[in-house]
């Protein structure tokens, strides 16, 4: 039970080791000392909850800071790009784009401070909480019953999952470099 109280506070603070610690809780669920559904209800509720105080933050604070990383060519073209896929492809980009180390973060702050309406938020962080959830406690519980030391079934975890997030992460990257780059002059 305390892995779980630890798990919810964890994914409820913003840019703490979320994904680590879920992992480990599906390694423990391998081994039977948690309910592996237990621990995806868990994560999902507080990382929703993370992404709701994101999303007040980006609605307060967000539009004077979009504003003033805007003001340069480069950063003014990646949160138009990233406005205008909201716009047209909100809810699937923000499902995406909590599978990218840091996303659930930017895709909530971004959604609060492009005014987003909070009942369109809502069931969207629930099912990307959910979904990021599952998968990751599901590396944890696979790990675990594949490797017998948890510590291994946990590196190992965490590997393949840095092993999927990365790339994901350096496609999105490249994808806002050219964004940037046809934004500035030559």
């Amino acid at each position: 039970m305390t892995a779980l109280a630890v798990l919810f506070l964890v994914a409820v603070v913003p840019l703490a080791p979320t994904e680590a610690v879920l992992i480990g809780c599906g390694v423990l669920a391998a081994s039977g000392d948690l309910p592996l559904p237990a621990v995806i209800l868990v994560a999902t509720l507080g990382c929703a909850l993370s992404d709701l105080v994101n999303f007040g933050v980006g609605r307060t604070a967000g539009m004077r800071a979009l504003t003033r990383f805007g003001q340069r060519p480069g950063p003014r073209a990646v949160v138009q790009w990233t406005a205008s896929r909201l716009a047209t492809r909100g809810e699937s980009i923000l499902v995406a784009v909590r599978f990218v180390p840091g996303g659930g973060l930017v895709g909530a702050v971004l959604a609060g401070a492009l005014r987003w309406p909070f009942r369109r938020f809502v069931p969207i962080a629930l099912v990307g909480s959910g979904l990021w959830s599952a998968y990751t406690a599901t590396l944890g519980f696979f790990g675990g019953r594949i490797f017998s030391d948890p510590l291994v079934a946990t590196l190992v975890s965490v590997g393949v999952a840095m092993l999927i997030s990365v790339p994901i992460g350096m496609a999105v990257k490249a994808a806002q470099r050219r964004v940037v780059d046809a934004a500035v002059p030559a």
